[in-house]
């Protein structure tokens, strides 16, 4: 029985609109800045894959912990921004507040999971009046791992106070499957964000669908199938 929906963010109940390019050539660059060698990093990375990079550098190097926190707080500052900028600008998809409604009156337990920084999400949330469907948020700032690690999404799961079996996870990327498949939870891809529908079946969605929208008519089949 499904008690409990799990959703992303971007690219899933809105758009997608982060300047990815920009940003990670401002977090680069940054980090060129610091001493860091520019052939360490990829423009393919996203700024977390970057992170892993400098920690093993530094390790490698014998440099302490200290420095990595300081480092680690201006790259999530640089992306913090564009988070916000983009925030101001991209726009909710269509029958988002609806389905969730749907969801609520269907009495499910629903939950952000993102890794999109605590002051972008609240922005988006507060411009769009969706807090009041969600009985927990978990941004990147609160766990020590984000999407693909499942540390991400056991966090939800833990807000929430279901088991994995009972709970669906809907996301646009590769990632958020990825996330979800360690721990038996029900991965459903949608096909509003970064992800094509082959690349969501590969990573091993176990459903895909052509948004969020149809979630409470899977959920029904699901549970009346249970």
């Amino acid at each position: 029985m499904i008690k409990a929906v799990i959703f992303d963010l971007d690219g899933t109940l809105v758009a997608f609109s982060l300047d990815v390019k920009a940003c990670r050539t401002e977090v680069i660059n940054r980090l060129t800045q610091q001493g860091f060698p520019r052939s360490l990093f990829s423009m393919k990375e996203t700024a977390f894959d970057i992170l892993v990079k400098v920690k093993k550098y530094l390790i490698a190097k014998g440099i302490e912990k200290q420095q990595f926190v300081k480092i680690e707080k201006m790259v999530f500052s640089i992306v913090e921004g564009f988070e916000l900028e983009a925030a101001r600008t991209t726009e909710m998809f269509p029958g988002i507040p609806e389905t969730l409604k749907a969801l609520r009156d269907m009495k499910l337990k629903i939950a952000l999971c993102t890794i999109s920084g605590e002051k972008a999400t609240s922005y988006l949330l507060d411009r769009f009046h969706l807090e009041q469907f969600f009985d927990a948020v978990i941004p990147r700032e609160s766990v020590s791992a984000v999407k693909p690690n499942p540390i991400h999404l056991e966090a939800a799961l833990n807000a929430l106070k279901v088991k994995s079996q009972e709970a669906v996870l809907v996301g646009d990327s590769v990632k958020d499957v990825a996330s979800a498949i360690p721990l038996k939870v029900i991965a459903v891809g949608v096909t509003t964000g970064l992800s094509s529908i082959e690349e969501l079946i590969r990573s091993g969605a176990h459903y895909v669908a052509s948004s969020a929208n149809d979630i409470p008519n899977l959920i029904l089949q699901l549970n009346k199938q249970a």
